[in-house]
């Protein structure tokens, strides 16, 4: 996996479709937030937890409900699993309601949001290819910045409002909004 730490900010580069591996590991600025094998596991976990499990077939083998065995392709299922592996949790914003809804942007992490993780709709290759995207976003040292694998290296938003302006184009392209928040939900 290729990575940089640019002004003390890691950034780790897409490799096949890990990129819930890279978003997961830039959300939380650590190399070794979670491995491969750590996401494998959850999904194996999720598998075995499902009450309607998936009837085998030769598929299977690769095309698992919660990821491919090759490439990644985590679902949303390993993000949340993950998320409150380290003690947080996801609130999945409604995306019929604007980012200025969301207002934790201008607070400090103490007010609760660590950072974002988004799921957006890309084309590749011309567009012969749909799929989706994990990315993240986080405040690091008073700024936001966009940590997508994708990029070569983080790129930081100018202020609360340019992150909002990038937010509202998310969803207008069909993306979702998850907020990770510090603390397991109270139920």
């Amino acid at each position: 996996m290729e990575e940089q730490i640019k002004s003390g900010i890691y950034h780790e580069r897409q490799r096949l479709q890990f990129c819930l591996l890279h978003a997961l590991n830039n959300l939380f600025q650590e190399k070794v937030a979670f491995s491969r094998t750590d996401l494998d596991g959850i999904a194996e976990e999720l598998n075995l937890d499902d009450p309607t499990p998936v009837n085998w077939n030769p598929i299977s083998v690769v095309f698992k409900p919660h990821h491919n065995l090759f490439t990644g392709n985590y679902d949303v299922n390993v993000l949340i699993a993950s998320i409150e592996r380290k003690g947080k949790n996801i609130v999945w914003h409604d995306r019929r309601n604007g980012a200025s809804s969301i207002s934790f942007l201008d607070g400090s992490e103490d007010d609760g949001l660590m950072g974002i993780v988004l799921n957006i709709p890309v084309k590749r290759y011309g567009g012969l290819w749909k799929n989706r995207h994990w990315v993240s976003l986080r405040k690091i040292n008073g700024v936001w910045y966009n940590l997508d694998s994708d990029l070569k290296a983080p790129i930081a938003f100018e202020d609360v409002h340019e992150v909002r302006v990038f937010l509202d184009s998310v969803i207008l392209a069909g993306g979702e909004i998850l907020l990770v928040m510090n603390g397991k939900q109270q139920d």
